[in-house]
């Protein structure tokens, strides 16, 4: 069976959907069959992976709320070991459609199950929000990454977010566990930044990675040509730390 991962963080900006996309990459990069997942309305994921959302059929929506099987909707990217189940705007309806659905918290495991096998990792891109998009993820995940970055609100938000995952684990899914909390645009020049790693580590020690995420132009570039870092720049320091961040994730799990 895959290892479902999602990325969640309520905040925006954090460089969530970036790590997602490039560490389904790298993992695909690394030999392993990646399904990437865009549960985010954005819909940054698909479009940084090239698929155009215009030209989209089917999406994760109708997998939400139809009948549609997860396996009727998966696109092959252009990248090494690398599908996805894409996104359109149309996904914020699904917020209120799950609400309204009996045991909504669950659809997404469900969906999830007759495909599991036919993958190494599930990552899951989360909405930038602790709506029932996020708790569905979190319901089917074995894990869930948090990228953040080095600022005293990210604290505070990593707080938030650490008791909703006590919470779904308690009421729906007891193998859930924080996988890990990825630094990301990262500045080790920064008086700030080496403060908010350093409470990071008192309290969150066994959860950072050990890599972390510089700012790096080849990363904020990247998704404006639809390709993730590595197939952007391979040589670059952001291909290379998501590389080894994916290498990380391989060996917790």
């Amino acid at each position: 069976m895959g290892k479902i991962i999602s990325f969640a963080n309520q905040k925006g900006g954090v460089g969530k959907t970036t790590s997602a996309i490039n560490i389904a990459a790298a993992l695909g990069i690394l030999g392993y069959k990646v399904l990437l997942i865009d549960l985010d309305p954005q819909g940054n994921a698909t479009s940084g992976v090239g698929i155009a959302k215009k030209n989209l059929k089917a999406t994760v929506f109708d997998v939400l709320t139809t009948d549609a099987s997860a396996s009727s909707v998966i696109l092959k990217t252009p990248f090494e070991n690398l599908w996805l189940i894409p996104t359109h705007t149309t996904l914020a309806k699904a917020e209120l459609l799950l609400g309204e659905t009996e045991a909504g918290e669950f659809v997404l495991k469900k969906k999830l199950e007759e495909i599991s096998d036919q993958f190494d990792y599930i990552i899951i891109d989360c909405p930038p929000s602790l709506g029932m998009l996020t708790v569905n993820a979190a319901t089917a995940s074995d894990g869930i990454i948090i990228p953040m970055q080095c600022e005293f609100f990210a604290l505070e938000g990593l707080s938030q977010l650490m008791f909703t995952v006590s919470r779904i684990k308690a009421h729906y899914n007891k193998a859930l566990n924080v996988t890990g909390i990825l630094i990301t645009m990262h500045n080790n020049r920064l008086i700030l930044s080496a403060q908010v790693l350093n409470e990071l580590r008192k309290h969150y020690a066994d959860k950072l990675f050990e890599t972390t995420i510089s700012r790096n132009v080849k990363v904020s570039e990247a998704p404006g040509f639809g390709l993730p870092v590595y197939y952007h720049g391979k040589h670059s320091k952001g291909a290379v730390e998501y590389l080894n961040v994916a290498k990380e994730l391989v060996e917790r799990i």
